[in-house]
């Protein structure tokens, strides 16, 4: 009985305990969601019609319009740069980042549309509610306006080249969301990027930036001097006039002084720096100075400045360096090189052949998705019509004898078409119902490979049977393709996964004579793209020249 009586004690107590830690924690909760409304109440907000009102005030803020009202709609048009009454420091370091915005070849007053230090003083100076509070929206919205105008120049670039039919660039574009960098700088959310630091997304464009740095020191301490009257075939140990003027031009920090008797002689050390010079501009490292080396020397320090930041400009254009970590093929074409790139290093390069100047390979990206081995070779009606025509007009039969025939459709479906009976005199782009393909074999100018990533451009990777034009130093010589002088190491690259390809099998395909397609494990990410100058790991400055002519267009739209 008394177990009894204790048992149904103890479980009364029980209850009564549960309710009472119950109606605490509702309390807590009802004070906890009190404050929380009472924050929200106390919070400084505007509105849309502020917002818009105050940006159609300021034609560079109001381009930035549907950018600044996402940013405030996502936060319930909370103020962003106001934390207890106070501007946050972040405001004051971005104002710093807008003074030196000549580093990253941008105008500082191109985004000074406000004067901010003179809006803080008067928000520190205002004594009424009233004008307190417009004070905090008017700073508010245009401190984000202003960073969105800044924002969009710094990451995304100046220069649109999908609007500007004279740019040539349609690479995958950079898709940087601005409203949540700018969360992430007001320590809202946290990011994988340096936007907190304003620092930019790509290394590549750090070390230009600091190129551009040195370069612009060189030009404060009195720029580099022209190089004339010296001769091809000088030899170290021989004297020449030229010599200081080299020194001064290759070796800035290691003059010879004047009065050195030793000062007229071509050393190792100046012959050295001759060799490094020339493989920096895409030159043979020789050490001779022929006319190209000079003209190279003789470019302009102004030219060279120039020519780095709209390749910083470039760099904002490319994807962000989530996308660039993934498995992918990246093409230089001024550079003639191809890298192969996974997690974000370079696996290996190889030499590549561009197109020529009238047969530019175009600026793109897409996805490469098979290989064919032992590739026919489908030949582009305008070849037929501006180089094979006076051949077919001639005789016909010379197809056969370049190993070439007439079909109709492709792959195992193509039908064999006797060439004589077609009227070749006649034949248009839109009345020629055939294909002229030419066999896999020595004289096929894919040679034994190609890679292929469908696009609307037509251009692929592909092997050549003429490897001796790898040895040139411009190697500008396709209709637009990209010629490759490692096909089996890409086919391993890009097979990867698949067990049995490998180097053997690959090239057992390459060279049976019968074409064979494999997909790939996965489709691989490849950009053709366009710089000319960049800093390799050594942290060298390189140069290329203009093949095409688009450095000259972007430089006409980026300093306008």
């Amino acid at each position: 009985m008394f177990n009894q009586r204790n048992y149904y004690r103890y479980t009364y107590l029980g209850i009564l305990l549960f309710f009472l830690i119950q109606l605490t924690a509702c309390n807590k909760n009802k004070t906890k969601d009190g404050k929380e409304a009472a924050n929200e109440k106390t919070s400084i907000k505007t509105d849309s019609a502020f917002i818009e009102n105050y940006l159609k005030q300021e034609p560079k803020l109001k381009k930035h319009r549907a950018t600044t009202m996402l940013f405030y709609r996502t936060r319930g048009y909370r103020l962003g740069w106001f934390k207890n009454d106070k501007i946050v420091p972040q405001a004051n370091t971005f104002l710093q980042v807008i003074n030196k915005a000549t580093r990253e070849g941008l105008n500082p007053e191109d985004y000074k549309v406000k004067d901010f230090k003179a809006l803080f003083a008067q928000y520190e100076a205002a004594k009424q509610d009233s004008v307190k509070h417009r004070l905090q929206q008017e700073i508010d919205v245009a401190l984000s306006a202003a960073y969105f105008n800044y924002a969009s120049d710094f990451y995304r670039g100046t220069v649109n080249p999908r609007e500007l039919d004279n740019i040539e660039w349609s690479v995958k574009r950079n898709k940087i969301k601005l409203h949540k960098a700018l969360q992430t700088i007001l320590r809202e959310r946290s990011s994988r990027y340096p936007y907190y630091q304003f620092e930019p997304l790509h290394e590549e464009y750090n070390q230009l930036r600091t190129a551009l740095a040195q370069y612009r020191e060189i030009r404060k301490n009195g720029g580099w001097p022209k190089i004339t009257n010296v001769k091809s075939n000088l030899q170290v140990g021989q004297k020449s006039p030229a010599v200081p003027l080299l020194r001064q031009r290759l070796l800035p920090a290691n003059k010879i002084k004047p009065n050195n008797p030793d000062s007229l002689v071509y050393d190792t050390e100046l012959d050295n720096a001759v060799k490094d010079f020339q493989e920096r501009h895409g030159l043979k490292p020789d050490g001779k100075l022929n006319k190209e080396t000079l003209r190279m020397m003789n470019v302009s320090l102004d030219d060279r400045i120039d020519q780095i930041i709209i390749n910083m400009e470039r760099w904002r254009w490319i994807p962000k360096p989530k996308e660039m970590e993934r498995k992918h093929i990246f093409v230089n074409i001024p550079e003639f090189m191809l890298y192969a790139k996974d997690k974000g290093k370079s696996v290996f390069h190889m030499r590549v052949i561009v197109g020529k100047v009238m047969n530019s390979t175009p600026i793109f990206s897409d996805k490469l998705e098979y290989i064919v081995f032992s590739p026919y070779w489908y030949v582009p009606f305008s070849i037929i019509q501006n180089e094979m025509m006076p051949h077919l007009l001639a005789d016909p039969g010379w197809l056969e004898r370049m190993d070439m025939e007439v079909v109709q459709g492709s792959g195992k479906n193509a039908v064999p078409v006797d060439p004589h009976s077609i009227d070749w005199g006649s034949i248009t782009k839109e009345n020629f119902k055939y294909m002229i393909r030419q066999r896999p074999g020595p004289k096929n100018p894919l040679g034994d490979v190609k890679f292929i990533f469908p696009n609307e451009h037509e251009v692929y990777l592909h092997h050549t049977a003429a490897a001796e034009l790898f040895n040139q130093t411009q190697r500008g010589f396709s209709h637009g393709c990209i010629r490759v002088e490692k096909p089996v190491q890409l086919a391993q690259f890009l097979l990867e996964g698949k067990l049995q390809w490998n180097e053997q099998t690959i090239e057992e395909a390459m060279h049976a004579g019968t074409e064979q397609y494999e997909n790939l494990p996965e489709k691989i990410p490849v950009y053709i793209v366009y710089f000319t100058s960049w800093v390799d790991d050594k942290g060298r400055v390189h140069f290329r020249d203009d093949i095409y002519g688009h450095d000259k267009e972007l430089e006409k739209e980026y300093f306008n």
